[in-house]
């Protein structure tokens, strides 16, 4: 009898040995990683950068012989930017491809709508491209995040440009929705910090088209200082409707504003345009010779200008991939998460600010600066804040 119970108990322990090594995702050979992108909906341009900059990043990697030995396998799937949709895309990744982490899910909604289904088979959701503070609050030990928020954004931002400006009458527009709440919100506690308060405030529903009245509003109060909680078009919109007006304020918008679109479809009217940012738009004539490098890599390679959403997705994988080395060989969640938990990432040639995280800290860095529209591109202005 003892000899046949050690015979079992030496038969579950093999079988549990080797349902360990057989961690989901990862191979002697091979690491599976997934990413939900917006291929088809509203930001299907974004998507697709964001996509294209983890697919350089990995056939980088996979050129040098993969990660620990590892290529590589990098499988995105489409959410149309609909959060339903994004359930589905995180159910085939994980219980289907079976991948091992999640790298830069784009959308708030669409996160918030798939984190459940990853979390309950243990898989990572690494630095999604959202700038929400769900995305690494309530704590959760598989959350990791890049962004600073946009709370943080406008409340270092805003007392420091009304400062410069001289501004004595500050003002804001934003959307009515969480969004829109949020930069508003982190405005008036930068204000607030500052002694300051909003003079006149107006809003706009999500969709609209036409900001005339809003615009005469903060006309007729006299506003030299506007605050943008707007996205793409609301933020061409709304300027181009204020200089039509010949109403001339400072402007300032959130890293939601920060995307060529705005000077390549709203034209010289959006110069002067301020807008908080991390990593800098990697134009091709750039003078930093190491992101000119990189940006015509990235062109030859997919017959298209890089733009500061391929650099969110490049540098995510990146990120991810640097995690991974350093967990080692025996590669498993709860070894990648002990190598973040130490993980201090380096400022990067985009102008990424240092990240460091712990066991208790899941959002890398929480400061921005800010770039102006200037001639027609965007041209960084200032310099993170300095830690106190």
């Amino acid at each position: 009898m003892k000899i046949k119970l050690s015979l079992i108990a030496a038969a579950m322990a093999l079988t549990a040995g080797s349902a360990m090594a057989q961690t989901q995702g990862v191979s002697k050979n091979e690491l599976v990683l997934g990413s939900i992108q917006d291929l088809s909906g509203p930001l299907a341009g974004f998507g697709k950068q964001v996509r294209l900059g983890m697919m350089l990043r990995a056939d980088e990697a996979n050129e040098q012989g993969g990660v620990g030995g590892r290529k590589i396998k990098l499988l995105v799937e489409d959410s149309g930017y609909d959060p339903r949709r994004a359930v589905l895309a995180a159910q085939k990744l994980v219980n289907q491809d079976k991948i091992f982490g999640m790298i830069a899910h784009i959308g708030t909604a669409q996160n918030m709508a798939a984190m459940p289904v990853q979390f309950q088979k243990n898989v990572v959701n690494f630095f999604p491209v959202t700038a929400a503070r769900e995305m690494y609050e309530p704590f959760h030990k598989l959350k990791y995040s890049f962004a600073a928020t946009y709370f943080d954004q406008m409340r270092q931002a805003v007392p420091v440009l009304v400062k410069e400006k001289g501004a004595k009458q500050i003002c804001a527009m934003y959307q009515d929705d969480e969004f829109g709440l949020e930069v508003f919100r982190g405005a008036e506690a930068g204000l607030k910090d500052a002694g300051l308060q909003f003079a006149e405030v107006t809003t706009y529903k999500r969709g609209a088209t036409d900001f005339a009245s809003q615009m005469q509003k903060l006309s007729s109060a006299k506003c030299d200082f506007v605050v943008m909680g707007t996205i793409i078009r609301e933020t061409i919109g709304g300027i181009a409707t204020a200089r039509r007006l010949g109403f001339n304020p400072t402007f300032i918008g959130s890293s939601a504003a920060y995307t060529d679109l705005i000077h390549k479809l709203g034209g010289p009217a959006m110069n002067g345009f301020y807008a908080t940012m991390t990593v800098q738009h990697p134009y091709l004539d750039e003078a930093a010779q190491n992101i000119r490098f990189w940006a015509n890599k990235y062109k030859t390679k997919f017959n298209e200008d890089p733009t500061v959403f391929s650099v969110y997705g490049y540098n995510a994988l990146d990120s991810y991939l640097r995690a991974v080395e350093k967990a080692g060989a025996n590669l498993t969640t709860e070894s990648f998460i002990k190598a973040m938990d130490t993980m201090k990432i380096p400022a990067d040639m985009f102008g990424s600010p240092e990240m460091t995280f712990s066991a208790t800290k899941r959002l890398g860095s929480n400061i921005s600066r800010m770039s102006q529209i200037q001639d027609g591109r965007w041209k960084v202005v200032s310099d993170y804040p300095k830690a106190k």
